[in-house]
C-alpha cells in the first residue's frame, strides 16, 4: 500500500513541474517550436523566420521547386523570404537575388531580361510566362514557382526542351525556294548578287503575330492535348511557326507543308481550348493560327 501511494505522489509530483523535454527549457522548445512552424524545407534549406522578426520590411516569401538529379531526395518546394524594399519588380529580380544572396545552387534560365529569347519561362503562380516580365505581386504574401508544367525537369526550373526543339525542327522553319538561279522577286545588285527575297507589304503584314514567337514554350505547356500527346501532337508554338511559314509569299513548298501537317495527331489534337492564346506572354494568338491551318489543309482538298 505504502509502495503505492509514493508511486501516485510522484507522478503527481512530475505533472506539477514545468514541462521539460531532453533537459531544454521551456524557452528553448518555445523557440524550436517557432522554428518547426515555419520550415517548409527540408534542413540543408533556408528556414523561414516568424515576421516577428522583420518588422519594418515588406518581406514576401518565394515557394520554389526544387530537384537535384543528383541528389537523393524527392522533389520539394523550398521557400525563400525576399524584403521588396530590396528587390527590383519583376519575378526574376527575386531569383537571382535569392541564387546571388540565399542560395547559390538555385538552378534557372535566363539570359536577355527584356521578353526576347524565351530562356526565363516557368509557372509562375499558376500562370506559364516569362519571369522577365511577370511583376511580383505586391498584395500577395507569396509566390510559387514552378518549372513549365508536363515536361521532364532538368533541374529545379530547368525543363528538358529536347522534344519541342525536335518538333520544331521538323517543320523546317527556314525559306524554302525551288530555283535558288532565278532572280523572280529578287533583289539583285549589279554584279548579280542576290541580295534577298522581295515581298510586298501587304503580304509583310500577313506574318505578324507570328513572327514574333520567341519559342519559349509557355503556350504548348499549357495545353492539355499536348501534355496527354507531346510525341506526336505538335504543339500550338511549332504549329504558329508551321503556319508562318505557310503564309509567307516567298516560300515555295506550301504544298509540302500542307503535306506533312495534314495528320490526325500532328494538327488535328487540337480541340480549340485556347490555353495558348491566354498564356502567351507575347500576346499572340497560336489558336488562330492552327484553325487557319486547317482551312489551308481543308481548301487543298477542293
Amino acid at each position: 500500500g505504502n509502495q503505492h501511494k509514493m508511486a501516485a505522489m510522484a507522478t503527481m509530483s512530475r505533472l506539477s513541474m514545468p514541462l521539460r523535454s531532453a533537459g531544454r527549457s521551456a524557452a528553448a522548445l518555445s523557440a524550436a517550436g517557432a522554428m518547426r512552424s515555419f520550415r517548409t524545407t527540408p534542413t540543408a534549406s533556408l528556414k523561414l523566420q516568424p515576421e516577428t522578426n522583420v518588422e519594418g520590411k515588406r518581406i514576401k516569401y518565394f515557394q520554389i521547386y526544387r530537384w537535384d538529379p543528383e541528389g537523393s531526395s524527392k522533389p520539394y518546394v523550398a521557400t525563400y523570404p525576399i524584403d521588396m524594399g530590396a528587390c527590383g519588380p519583376m519575378v526574376l529580380d527575386a531569383l537571382i537575388k535569392i541564387k546571388n544572396e540565399q542560395d547559390p545552387s538555385l538552378t534557372f534560365r535566363r539570359s536577355c531580361r527584356e521578353g526576347i529569347c524565351g530562356s526565363c519561362a516557368m509557372n509562375i503562380d499558376g500562370t506559364n510566362t516569362l519571369a522577365c516580365l511577370a511583376r511580383i505581386d505586391p498584395k500577395t504574401p507569396k509566390c510559387t514557382i514552378y518549372p513549365l508544367p508536363h515536361m521532364y525537369v532538368v533541374k529545379d526550373l530547368v525543363p528538358d526542351m529536347t522534344n519541342f526543339y525536335a518538333q520544331y525542327k521538323t517543320i523546317e522553319p527556314w525559306l524554302q525556294v525551288n530555283d535558288e538561279s532565278s532572280n523572280t522577286n529578287k533583289a539583285v545588285d549589279p554584279d548579280g548578287t542576290v541580295k534577298e527575297n522581295l515581298q510586298n507589304k501587304k503580304d509583310r503584314e500577313v506574318l505578324d503575330g507570328m513572327y514574333e514567337c520567341i519559342l519559349c514554350a509557355c503556350c504548348s505547356t499549357s495545353c492539355p492535348s499536348y501534355w496527354w500527346n507531346s510525341e506526336s501532337y505538335l504543339g500550338p508554338a511549332v504549329l504558329m511557326q508551321a503556319y508562318r511559314w505557310i503564309a509567307d509569299t516567298r516560300d515555295q513548298s506550301t504544298a509540302k507543308r500542307i503535306e506533312f501537317l495534314d495528320d490526325s495527331m500532328k494538327l488535328y489534337r487540337c480541340h480549340t481550348i485556347m490555353n495558348c492564346t491566354k498564356t502567351c506572354p507575347k500576346s499572340l494568338n497560336p489558336g488562330l493560327a492552327i484553325a487557319r491551318i486547317k482551312q489551308v489543309v481543308l481548301k487543298s482538298y477542293v
